[in-house]
């Protein structure tokens, strides 16, 4: 019997949009996608749990520098409840550890869904990512122990009610980084005296990404490398929201090798401010500091060819957009 020699990955950088399905975690939908397109350095841009599908940005190569944009990114789910029932863990999956009459009001149920729209405090649920003493929250509820969790403030931009047919309801909710749906969930049904808890979540949008621009995990297979390849959105396409500055060769270079470079620009906030910072040739460089008409280099994308080290020049001109 022949023994198979793996191949070498190849360098690939991009964003692959994928709709993520209910059933799989964001680390294993990652690494078939890493493989599918034998792409060496990867990442995601935000997890969804099992039970969660929809929208899941996966970062390759150079994007991975940019991943916290799309973790800071507002995010947009359709969220499914089952009204008069509450869980331990918040979720579908969870043990049922309460039943009531579920709330059939739906002017009632408006006015409490609306109660949390703005700045609000929520207690991250055991069941999530966190982390205590080095250990995820999940691993400490799946063995009996609860620990206390601080308020953090996210903030609910806008609820929609899609649909009210007790004891089932459906939200499409806009909101901050950091927002649970599933404490959402809990906080709602406690708002309404029932209980409740999530029974389906779907994210629509990552900040611009949407997931109608997704390919599913079983069409990326039905598909040839070259294909797979094609689907990839590149690296800028988390940056889009950030203003726009370009450079020329020369300032160009001097950028990519991390160098604070003074441009007669109109800027002249004196608050700082994020950019995105392109070359010659509508190349992305990187992100960069912006103050006044200073630019300070925040992550560099690699070049493909090196080039080599400029000299030091006193100012230049840049390009906003």
């Amino acid at each position: 019997m022949t023994k198979r020699i793996p191949t070498k990955r190849d360098p690939v950088d991009g964003i692959l949009l994928l709709d993520k399905p209910v059933g799989l975690s964001s680390n294993d939908a990652l690494v078939r996608a890493r493989r599918l397109l034998e792409a060496r350095k990867a990442g995601h841009g935000g997890t969804l749990d099992p039970l969660a599908g929809g929208l899941l940005p996966l970062l390759f190569g150079e994007a991975t520098k940019f991943a916290l944009d799309s973790l800071d990114a507002d995010k947009t789910y359709v969220a499914g409840l089952r009204l008069g029932v509450a869980t331990d863990t918040g979720d579908a999956e969870g043990r049922v550890i309460d039943e009531r009459d579920p709330a059939r009001d739906e002017a009632a149920f408006a006015e409490a869904v609306a109660a949390f729209v703005g700045p609000i405090d929520q207690v991250p649920p055991m069941h999530s990512a966190l982390k205590r003493d080095g250990r995820p929250l999940y691993e400490l509820a799946r063995a009996g122990v609860v620990v206390e969790r601080a308020p953090r403030r996210v903030t609910i931009h806008a609820i929609d009610v899609l649909r009210f047919a007790p004891p089932h309801a459906e939200l499409r909710v806009r909101c901050s980084k950091g927002t649970y749906i599933r404490s959402l969930a809990i906080d709602l049904g406690e708002r309404l005296g029932c209980g409740a808890h999530l029974s389906a979540l779907r994210r629509e949008r990552v900040g611009a990404l949407d997931v109608r621009d997704a390919v599913p995990l079983e069409a990326l297979e039905a598909l040839a490398l070259p294909e797979r390849r094609a689907r990839l959105l590149p690296a800028d396409a988390l940056l889009l929201g950030l203003p726009r500055v370009d450079l020329d060769a020369a300032l160009g270079a001097r950028f990519r090798h991390g160098q604070k470079l003074r441009l007669e620009t109109a800027c002249t906030d004196a608050s700082p401010r994020r950019v995105r910072v392109y070359g010659a040739g509508n190349e992305l460089l990187g992100v960069a500091l912006q103050q006044a008409g200073e630019l300070q280099p925040q992550r560099l994308v690699a070049a493909s060819t090196p080039a080599p080290i400029p000299a030091p020049l006193r100012a230049g001109t840049g390009i906003e957009r």
